[in-house]
């Protein structure tokens, strides 16, 4: 499969609800994962999870929208062909006007190639410990990784 890339000036946008269905997006979100606005709109936004993704940063991802956190994350995308594109995402909880989280919001944008020579082994790494061991091993090897570097994924990963 081919890695697709996009403009540094582009940004990808998407909205989902707080089950994640997807409620929005621009149109070079539909253009790279190969789906139709119709095809994406009310699927979960987990349809273009690449199987190279670690379980445990979505995990890491949920843990901090559901406490109202943002979060950033590196993440490889699988278009709708099997074609892949990594992103720089930045995640945020969506509010009403009670302060109730009402969906995310999800800006992505194309990541640095420095920043991809350290991610892309790590989450190899971590693949391979999820497939041999479980998420939980996976997510004890990731938490040493960050207690060395300030102690919070988020530091870490903007340090990145």
């Amino acid at each position: 499969m081919a890695e697709l890339s996009f403009s540094k000036d582009e940004l990808i946008v998407s909205k989902t609800d707080t089950k994640g269905k997807i409620t929005y997006g621009n149109d070079i979100f539909y253009k790279l994962s190969g789906y139709t606005e119709k095809e994406l709109i009310g699927s979960p936004h987990n349809i273009i999870r690449h199987p190279d993704m670690p379980k445990v940063i979505f995990k890491l991802l949920w843990v901090y929208l559901q406490s109202g956190r943002e979060i950033h994350a590196y993440v490889v995308n699988r278009a709708k062909n099997g074609d892949y594109y990594w992103v720089f995402a930045n995640v945020t909880p969506s509010y009403d006007e009670s302060g109730r989280v009402i969906g995310y919001y999800s800006v992505r944008r194309a990541p640095e190639k420095e920043a991809l020579d350290i991610i892309k082994p790590l989450y190899k790494k971590l693949v391979k410990i999820e497939n041999s061991s479980g998420v939980a091993a996976s997510e004890e090897y990731i938490g040493e990784i960050i207690s060395k570097n300030g102690g919070r994924y988020d530091k870490l990963i903007l340090s990145i």
